[in-house]
């Protein structure tokens, strides 16, 4: 049972509820809980059924999931009334993928974009709607909903909602929630770009941002009306998720700290007049999160990505280009680092001939596309004498024989470790928010493979980001002068 609700008690009943929760500080809800198990000899409550493992992976060594630094931590998530309301669906979804406990409030107005029992469906948790429900605010519900979490998030914060935050204002669930909150706030603000803009938004926002409050986006894009586009998109559920981990993940060791790491990211598109350009189907979002787990663990990055639809990483310092030349100019001007992860899906050829304007479409002829080889940016930092980072990590994206050209890789590029991945159509990780890796080592002559479980994208990240600091402490690295 994920939540308790219990009706049509008599005011004694509330009253002595109330005092011996205060006795005891806890909520009412969780004061029952008590009262109820020590009812109940331990003999006469059934074992729960094993939890079956999240993987029985034989080579992948980092225990159960659920041991992750935001296992069993609370959210309260608010959802304010915007066509973005959809996405907070997902964002419950992401949360709980995380090991996070949900828990949802809607506003009038997002009850016109999602209902409570989607909701209460994806969290497994009742979902609050009203200020002077008598089911909750006997206990006085929206100061326990404020307090009884570890994080209070906000998505799709509109600029109702913010103006209310700034302005302490708290006359419906959410707002007086938000006013009486205790914890950390994380807003994901979401409305039309003259909205964002305007003058009163923005004072409320260097506002909210003064009291502490934590924001994620908004993003450049389409809006949801036809032809409205800029600044003003609500942040992606996963880039949301992600800002909520980093809040929630108790401070502990940073074994990166005072070492230098350099992460390149994305695409690269090569143009083949002003129109059109040769690409591929990396979204960048393995890269970022490398970036991001790399950052957490206190070190100072440096991500070089290409086109990719994604916001800056928080704390990191973030170069955009186009095509491959220009990210082997940023890549050299960054050396040197003491770790080079080259997450990047660099085009393995450029047009020669590029059109000073569009080509056109002419009957009967193709147009002639001469190819010339582009630079192969993880070799040529590999083969460095100078400069070179004590660790390299390369990326091979494979559709067949993944371990044999991995290892044909490895050799071949020089670099220290290659992590390759399955990216045929059917895996869907082209883009995709999971992956399932091998990373493969050097290892003196020999070269050891290990082959980890499908995982999200921010939890290969991570388990990546803990093994290179692992090497770090155990062999500690200088970069070549």
């Amino acid at each position: 049972m994920a939540s308790l609700t219990i009706r049509k008690l008599d005011d004694a009943v509330k009253a002595y509820l109330r005092l011996r929760s205060a006795q005891h500080g806890r909520s009412v809800e969780e004061e029952v809980r008590v009262i109820l198990q020590g009812l109940i000899e331990p003999t006469q409550i059934p074992p729960a059924p094993p939890h079956p493992s999240a993987t029985d992976h034989a080579t992948f060594n980092h225990g159960d999931m659920s041991s992750s630094p935001t296992a069993g931590a609370r959210v309260t998530l608010i959802i304010g009334g915007g066509i973005a309301a959809y996405k907070s669906l997902d964002l419950i979804r992401r949360l709980k993928e995380r090991h996070i406990r949900v828990r949802c409030v809607l506003t009038r107005a997002a009850e016109q974009f999602v209902t409570p029992l989607a909701a209460s469906a994806l969290s497994g948790e009742r979902v609050y709607t009203d200020l002077f429900d008598p089911d909750s605010e006997f206990d006085a519900g929206h100061i326990r909903l404020a307090r009884d979490c570890d994080l209070i998030v906000v998505a799709p914060a509109t600029a109702d909602l913010m103006a209310k935050m700034a302005q302490g204002h708290a006359d419906d669930l959410a707002s007086a929630i938000l006013l009486a909150a205790s914890r950390p706030t994380l807003l994901a603000p979401a409305m039309n770009p003259a909205m964002w803009s305007n003058a009163a938004t923005r004072r409320n926002a260097a506002q909210l941002a003064r009291d502490g409050i934590a924001m994620v986006g908004p993003n450049a894009g389409e809006m949801a009306e036809a032809g409205e586009a800029g600044v003003g998109r609500m942040a992606e559920p996963l880039e949301i998720a992600a800002a909520a981990e980093r809040i929630l993940r108790p401070a502990g060791p940073r074994p990166l700290a005072g070492k230098r790491m350099l992460i390149t990211a994305g695409p690269t598109h090569e143009p083949i007049d002003p129109v059109r350009y040769i690409a591929n189907r990396s979204s960048g979002k393995q890269g970022f999160a490398i970036a991001a787990a790399a950052q957490a663990a206190g070190a100072e990055v440096r991500l070089i990505t290409g086109p990719v639809e994604l916001a800056d990483v928080s704390g990191v310092a973030v170069a955009r280009v186009e095509s491959a030349r220009q990210m082997l100019e940023q890549v050299q001007a960054a050396l040197p680092v003491d770790i080079a992860v080259f997450a990047a899906a660099v085009a393995d050829w450029r047009v020669l001939n590029e059109g000073g304007q569009k080509l056109k479409k002419t009957v009967g002829a193709l147009p002639k596309l001469e190819l010339a080889e582009n630079p192969d940016i993880l070799a040529t930092v590999a083969h460095l004498n100078e400069k070179r980072p004590a660790l390299v990590i390369g990326f091979a994206a494979e559709t067949e024989h993944l371990i044999e050209n991995a290892k044909a890789k490895l050799k071949r590029k020089a670099c220290d470790w290659i992590v390759a991945n399955d990216v045929s159509p059917a895996t869907g990780v082209m883009g995709g928010d999971r992956n399932t890796v091998h990373l493969v080592r050097r290892d003196g002559e020999d070269v050891t493979v290990e082959s980890w479980p499908v995982m999200t994208k921010e939890q290969v990240a991570t388990e990546l980001v803990a093994r290179i600091a692992k090497t770090v402490v155990a062999k500690p690295m200088e970069a070549s002068a």
